[in-house]
């Protein structure tokens, strides 16, 4: 076999923006290929302030044709609200089919027993439903989601005909502690990458630091958006240079990181996205 080249990310500070049993498998894929990874979690998870249309849904599961699920936490959030009710979520016969956004919440759905029919190919949300297209029409889909999602999925899905009730699972929020000196670190460009891996990171990372230090960052270090919704939501914040995983699997994310620094001058500013 021919000797695995360097990788271009060896000695690299690569800091990542999500919690870290989130990140288990991108951290080990780092560390291998020589990158010095940092678990910077930007984002935490709640209760929703009102249980009830979120239960009710569960309650009336069987009624549904489709449940999609668009996260991990999605499904950590179904599993638990079913077992705190002590309802079986899918009962022997049920017509509710499963739909994932992705191999990684496809895996933790299966762990559950639920019955996946589909992942999407494309792993974000309105590909899901452009890829389900006509599956969905006259289906009644019930869409657990964050507080914070985005309106775009159950717009599309409702496109195709699909019978759409949204219900609130899971609140996203900003963790109550953040490491002070880490951000100090990014912002001061003693990091070689951020990785932000949803809007909400975005925004909870531009509420830290603020927007113009936000704005300037990619002066200092390069950033990476984790799939095309992330990469809109640091647009409208003012960044305008950044790379882009179009992929939120690992591979993807390895893959742009390593392109960026074989490909890029070791100088101010990254490729355009």
């Amino acid at each position: 076999m021919p000797e695995r080249l360097p990788s271009s990310l060896v000695g690299k500070r690569i800091v990542l923006t999500r919690a870290a049993a989130q990140s288990e498998m991108l951290v080990g894929e780092l560390s291998e290929r020589g990158a010095i990874p940092v678990v910077l979690p930007l984002v935490s998870f709640a209760e929703p302030e009102d249980f009830a249309p979120f239960d009710q849904a569960v309650a009336q599961i069987d009624q549904f044709d489709w449940l999609i699920l668009t996260s991990a936490q999605t499904v950590r959030a179904v599993i638990q609200r079913t077992a705190d009710l002590q309802l079986p979520i899918v009962k022997t016969g049920s017509r509710l089919r499963v739909a994932c956004v992705g191999p990684v919440t496809a895996e933790e759905a299966r762990k559950a027993n639920l019955p996946v029919e589909y992942v999407a190919a494309t792993h974000n949300g309105v590909a899901l439903a452009n890829e389900l297209g006509s599956r969905v029409q006259g289906a009644k889909v019930l869409l657990p989601r964050s507080d914070r999602a985005n309106p775009d999925l159950p717009a599309a899905l409702k496109g195709h005909g699909a019978q759409v009730t949204e219900v609130i699972a899971y609140c996203t929020l900003r963790p109550a502690e953040v490491d002070q000196n880490a951000l100090k670190k990014i912002s001061g460009g003693q990091s070689d990458a951020v990785l932000f891996f949803s809007p909400s990171a975005v925004q909870h990372f531009k509420e830290l630091v603020g927007a113009e230090e936000l704005r300037l960052l990619p002066d200092k270090l390069a950033i990476l958006a984790v799939g095309p919704v992330t990469a809109t939501a640091l647009r409208e914040v003012g960044v305008l240079h950044f790379a882009v995983a179009l992929d939120t699997n690992v591979a993807s994310v390895v893959e742009a990181l390593e392109h960026y620094f074989s490909d890029t001058p070791k100088v101010a500013g990254v490729k355009r996205a």
